[in-house]
């Protein structure tokens, strides 16, 4: 099978003018293409008076050989890669079980390939199961009630769950693990659209069921979950030459469980497991992250801007945008996980501090478009020589946050054009904001950084000449964000071990390895393999080679 790249129709051609264009561009008659398969289609809307579909196509010829030959120094004509997941081992008799921390999307998929090898993985996660999460959730979002162990950080899921469920990544996948996991997904429950659009999504309804679908997979196989198990403490040696190595965990509630691999799968906002980790002397170093709001707008808006006749075309969808812009006082300010008819909700984990993340469903169909408008932070100019200091600064601005919203989880919120005029709003315009448990009018300076605020300032004009209507005085900014990624890196070695704690693996966003679920999953699957590999050589060395 030969895999076509790069193949351009008009957004409107007909079903027929796919194959025509294939035989056009191998240079075949119809009767030699015996059948095609659409691989991946995107679209390219830069001119969106004349927005255009690509695909990559599958494609079975009659003289596969000729064609390559032809075609040899072509790049968009290569044969199909093998995407399958080939499994690196098979857990032999007498295997420790390994334990990993953490049943967000990494934690789920180091569990699931362990299990699927036969490693029986004991899975800990400090939350609830989805469903009895998802209320707790609510009673945030409806209530004004924070349940700091249950929310939309922590959790059966973990954050993704509670997201727009994007399912792509800029990552380097030279083994397409990416589509192990999309497989996985659509295994669970997942449309299979999912494996075929540049730019696939889920929505936070159906993620529910798929990861409670994974779930009874992993048990199935005998992995083991364990819900509402804090990890408090690591038990580690040291021998002679100063060599660390994890033996075991301590739980909340004085409960001890031994384990020689130990996979932290933790997720960005594990506050307390971070300072826990930093003061049981596991490497750790500071990570950029980004400070802003979440900004809304009609979702009409930005469909007419990026597709302007085509808007609303359900091959389209929800238009998305991805801006950035270099400001004059050396920041840069960027859109951030930018949700197509989605909402604003509430993201925080911690009592007396407000957050705000984004998300949608799967049928992208909420009023309003809302995206992260952040600042990039840097740990050397911001917050020098403390590793754990970004949590700090995180929490600092999460607090003013809380009191400028009213100190009852309603989020302070301004109009772009009382913010832009450095004046308070009163009151808010056209644009209705989504955030509950509500939001309160206010000076959104009072909890942002002078810098991001003066950054802000400079680019929301900027982008208002990139997408019409960005910059429209009732648009709506809700503060704060602050939870773009993890403000930490738990450094590992090629290994995937902690670089000064044998038997620690630091997997997934929360270790500064992800971001986002589809690169979560995929670094978790490379971290299971290196567990594997630990445990088969480590029987290997005791003589019990399988």
């Amino acid at each position: 099978m030969l895999r076509l790249t790069e193949l351009t129709l008009p957004l409107h051609h007909a079903p027929e003018e796919l194959p025509a264009a294939i035989c056009k561009r191998l240079r075949i008659s119809p009767r030699d293409l015996v059948r095609h398969v659409v691989a991946r289609r995107a679209h390219d809307a830069r001119d969106k008076a004349n927005i255009k579909l690509i695909y990559s196509v599958d494609v079975n010829v009659k003289d596969e050989g000729a064609v390559l030959a032809r075609f040899r120094k072509d790049r968009g004509v290569q044969q199909t890669p093998n995407t399958s997941y080939k499994f690196i081992t098979q857990a032999p008799k007498g295997t420790k079980r390994p334990v990993v921390v953490g049943a967000g999307p990494c934690g789920l998929f180091v569990g699931l390939i362990l299990a699927q090898m036969g490693f029986r993985p004991i899975i800990l996660d400090r939350g609830k199961v989805v469903r009895e999460r998802t209320k707790d959730t609510w009673d945030l979002w409806r209530r004004g009630v924070l349940h700091p162990e249950s929310n939309v950080q922590f959790g059966e899921g973990g954050a993704g769950t509670f997201s727009d469920g994007k399912l792509y990544s800029r990552i380097k996948d030279s083994r397409h693990l990416d589509r192990k996991v999309l497989t996985e997904f659509v295994k669970a429950g997942a449309p299979p659209e999912i494996l075929t659009e540049a730019h696939p999504h889920i929505g936070t309804f159906r993620l529910v069921t798929m990861v409670e679908s994974l779930r009874e997979t992993i048990e199935g196989l005998g992995g083991e979950y364990r819900w509402q198990h804090k990890v408090d403490g690591l038990d580690i040696v040291t021998d002679g030459a100063g060599a660390r190595r994890v033996q075991g965990v301590h739980l909340n509630g004085g409960d001890y469980l031994e384990a020689d691999r130990v996979v932290l799968a933790v997720g960005h906002s594990a506050r307390d497991t971070f300072a826990m980790l930093h003061a049981a002397g596991v490497h750790v170093e500071a990570k950029p992250f980004s400070i802003g709001v979440r900004i809304e707008h009609p979702q009409s808006w930005i469909d007419t801007s990026r597709f302007g006749a085509d808007a609303g075309n359900p091959i389209l969808g929800a238009a998305e945008y991805h801006i950035s812009h270099h400001c004059k006082n050396g920041r840069t300010v960027y859109s951030f996980c930018m949700c197509p008819g989605g909402t604003v909700v509430a993201a925080t984990s911690e009592e007396g501090r407000v957050a705000t993340n984004g998300m949608s469903q799967y049928s992208r169909n909420e009023r309003n478009a809302n995206s992260g408008f952040v600042v990039a932070i840097d740990p050397a100019r911001d917050y020098p020589g403390d590793p754990l200091a970004g949590l700090a600064f995180q929490r600092h601005w999460e607090s003013l946050a809380y009191v400028a919203g009213g100190s009852n989880y309603r989020a302070p919120a301004q109009r772009v054009g009382d913010f832009l005029a450095g004046r308070p709003s009163t009151s808010l315009g056209s644009v209705v904001p989504s955030y509950r448990p509500g939001v309160t009018p206010t000076d959104l300076a009072a909890c942002l950084p002078d810098f991001a605020v003066e950054a802000m300032r400079e680019a929301i004009p900027v982008f208002g000449r990139q997408i019409a209507g960005y910059d429209h005085p009732d648009v709506v900014m809700t503060g704060v964000e602050t939870r773009t990624s993890s403000p930490v890196r738990f450094t590992r070695g090629d290994d995937f071990q902690s670089l000064n704690t044998a038997g620690l693996f630091p997997a997934g966003e929360g270790a500064g390895y992800a971001g986002g679920i589809l690169s979560a999953a995929v670094d978790g699957i490379k971290v299971a393999e290196a567990v594997a590999r630990s445990l088969v050589a480590g029987l290997n060395v005791a003589g019990l080679k399988p």
